[in-house]
């Protein structure tokens, strides 16, 4: 049930049924409320704004069968980012969303090292609104893309329309599809890839697919055209794991050409060839289904026929034609 407490701030109230009982408070309320991420969570959870039976807890509290819980989002965080002019290539808008063709090398949100030029400041430089939900840093931001990689990025405008979308991307019915350009030819022409993901044991800023304890990952792929160099692959999220695709393609033992993490010829790339191609989900408000595009960027198609693979892209909902 969720109410609007004194203070005007949305307090939800939850109870552990006998089924959900005899796992971790974090984990029950992300179950529960996946607009919320873990890391959000735990950190309400911290700061004494959820209570367990009326009383202050810790992440990892166990909860029992009948257990009565309260959340109370705390008052949104004055944004202190400044707007800054920068160009952005609009797809789409209207007054709940804003879909965005990101180019490659601008970070999408304020962060250690990046406090000014990113897309947060672009937008607020756009936008007379924005959610409140990611923050002071974040605010709109409802997916991350990684600085190097280009494409279709949604951002919401309100709060509403922020909830319904994380929910999409929570319960996976989003359409994300990637084109990758990676090293050598692939064996199979199309495949799927269900390799765990978790942090890598030593080198701390990488993600593997051979770690003990990582999440559930499915990337599906398909082989678009091949040299004797490299292919450029159609790569269709089922889960969003850090670097996923990249992680699962250097599984495979074909690596994302210019990625400065996973390949080894990195340096001959101006970044790592990765693109959000397509991106599809319900509008929060009117429900229709919306598909975007975003064409190649000329890194891209130049990397391509440094590597003797060229194509062209069709219209909407049509396939790549070489």
């Amino acid at each position: 049930m969720r109410q609007l407490s004194a203070e005007n701030s949305t307090r939800i109230e939850l109870v552990v049924s006998a089924n959900e009982a005899r796992i971790r408070l974090d984990q029950f309320l992300a179950k529960r409320l996946p607009e919320f991420s873990r890391s959000q969570l735990q950190q309400l959870i911290r700061d004494g704004f959820v209570l367990l039976n009326n009383s202050t807890s810790r992440p990892r509290q166990i909860v029992r069968g009948g257990d009565q819980i309260q959340l109370t989002e705390p008052p949104l965080e004055k944004i202190e980012t400044l707007p800054e002019e920068i160009p952005l290539e609009i797809l789409f808008e209207d007054n709940d969303l804003i879909v965005i063709n990101k180019p490659a090398g601008l970070v999408v949100h304020p962060g250690p090292g990046h406090r000014e030029h990113t897309l947060v400041n672009a937008l607020l430089n756009h936008c007379s609104t924005l959610s409140g939900i990611g923050g002071k840093e974040r605010p709109g931001i409802v997916h991350r893309l990684d600085k190097e990689t280009s494409g279709c990025l949604v951002v919401a405008k309100n709060d509403a329309a922020h909830r319904r979308l994380s929910k999409q991307f929570a319960d996976r019915t989003v359409e994300k599809i990637y084109l990758a350009l990676v090293a050598g030819r692939l064996r199979e022409p199309a495949g799927v890839i269900e390799e765990k993901i978790g942090r890598h044991p030593v080198h701390r800023q990488r993600m593997s697919a051979s770690a003990r304890r990582g999440r559930a990952a499915k990337t599906e792929y398909r082989v678009v055209r091949s040299s004797d160099r490299a292919s450029i692959v159609e790569c269709r999220l089922h889960t969003g794991r850090t670097h996923q695709i990249r992680v699962h393609l250097h599984h495979l033992g074909h690596p994302v050409l210019g990625d400065k993490v996973y390949a080894r010829a990195a340096k001959d790339f101006p970044r790592q060839m990765l693109h959000a191609w397509k991106l599809g989900f319900r509008h929060p408000r009117t429900e229709e289904w919306k598909s975007f595009e975003a064409p190649l960027p000329d890194d891209f198609n130049q990397a391509m026929a440094a590597s003797s693979l060229e194509f062209r892209l069709q219209s909407t909902r049509e396939n790549l034609t070489p």
